[in-house]
């Protein structure tokens, strides 16, 4: 990052802040297992229409979903599948921190 200008990392900070949304993440998480359509995200995720559509909009702006058109039903797929690579790599992290501050805290504890 070190080579990035203001302008590059305005970009990269606009992308994570696509991702610092737990509705956003519930949304990439179902579309894991392949294309669906705002009914079935929002049967998923627990959301109301106009919510998850709002929030597949901003991922489709970022290029982490595309959509297409069939008849009357629009379906959402995900762009860049390296999305995942990276969301493992930030949970795996949180995990073992996780487990640092549980042990820490089990020396603490009598």
């Amino acid at each position: 990052m070190s080579k990035l200008d203001d302008r590059a990392l305005e970009y990269v900070a606009k992308y994570f802040k696509a991702l610092a949304e737990p509705m956003r993440l519930k949304v990439l998480n179902a579309l894991q297992d392949g294309e669906k359509n705002v009914s079935q995200l929002t049967e998923i995720s627990g959301g109301t229409q106009a919510n998850v559509s709002k929030h597949l909009s901003m991922l489709a702006q970022h290029g982490l979903v595309k959509r297409e058109s069939r008849g009357t039903n629009v379906y959402y797929s995900i762009a860049d599948q390296s999305v995942y690579e990276l969301c493992d790599l930030v949970c795996g992290q949180i995990g073992n921190r996780m487990s640092l501050e549980a042990d820490i805290k089990k020396m603490f504890t009598v």
